[in-house]
């Protein structure tokens, strides 16, 4: 699925996004992260042994969502993409991901190294997509 342009720079700007993952019995877990968006796909990085990195074994379908909130409700927008996901524990799509991380948040990799093999990159290819407040 493609996602609208103007969308994806929306979640690429987006400091802080939020992404729900659930267990195998369906039990939700939602977690601000810190995300990068390439080639229409959204990256994350985590501990392997974080508990939406357990949800995403058990279970692939994620969401992933961004948005902008005034207290007037002027201006509300936002992004959502559900989504599988698929776990990167090393290889070059960990290190392109991890580089693109790095770049984005700088502190990144003094406060919260991504190594390979103690880390995972999540990546989340799109299925659905809807947004608000962009027309």
């Amino acid at each position: 699925m493609r996602v609208r342009k103007t969308h994806q720079e929306f979640l690429a700007r987006a400091r802080v996004v939020r992404v729900a993952t659930a267990d195998a019995k369906g039990v939700p877990h939602v977690v601000p992260v810190c995300a990068v968006v390439d080639g229409g796909r959204v990256y994350i990085g985590s501990g392997d042994d974080a508990r939406k990195v357990q949800n995403i074994k058990a279970n692939p379908h994620v969401t992933v969502v961004a948005d902008d909130y005034s207290e007037t409700w002027d201006g509300l927008r936002g992004v959502m993409l559900a989504g599988t996901a698929r776990l990167h524990p090393r290889g070059p799509r960990f290190r392109r991901a991890r580089k693109l991380l790095y770049t984005k948040y700088p502190q990144y990799r003094s406060e919260a190294a991504l190594e390979e093999g103690d880390a995972v990159i999540i990546e989340v290819t799109p299925t659905r997509a809807f947004a608000w407040g962009f027309d």
